[in-house]
């Protein structure tokens, strides 16, 4: 089941200099429900982890935990990843919105650090 969200202007706060930005390309995200129950799913998966060394479980066991919140989260990034190109990005270039496509790669590089 996909499900679409669509907000043809918002702002993004830029997180370097405080400004805020608005641009008018439209924003459609089919993979929302998606990626809402991965994050909560890691969420869970990370508080079991906490507990663990709360609880003096063993580091090698904490470790491989944390290894799989750690590729949960990095998966749900490409759900979003992928999402954006296929919709923000498309009617970013579309619409010459050469603001957004900054904005992109910034994240992106964030993303892939």
């Amino acid at each position: 089941m996909k499900e679409t969200q669509q907000n043809p202007a918002h702002t993004h706060a830029d997180t370097d200099n405080a400004d805020t930005n608005t641009h008018s390309h439209t924003h459609s995200h089919t993979q929302t429900k998606a990626v809402v129950n991965r994050l909560s799913r890691a969420i869970g998966h990370l508080e079991a982890v906490k507990k663990m060394v709360e609880n003096g479980q063993d580091c090698s066991e904490v470790l491989i935990q944390l290894a799989a919140v750690r590729a949960a989260l990095t998966n749900t990034g490409k759900i979003i990843l992928k999402d954006h190109l296929d919709h923000c990005i498309v009617d970013a270039v579309t619409e010459n919105d050469p603001e957004a496509l900054e904005k992109f790669k910034k994240a992106l590089e964030q993303f892939i650090k």
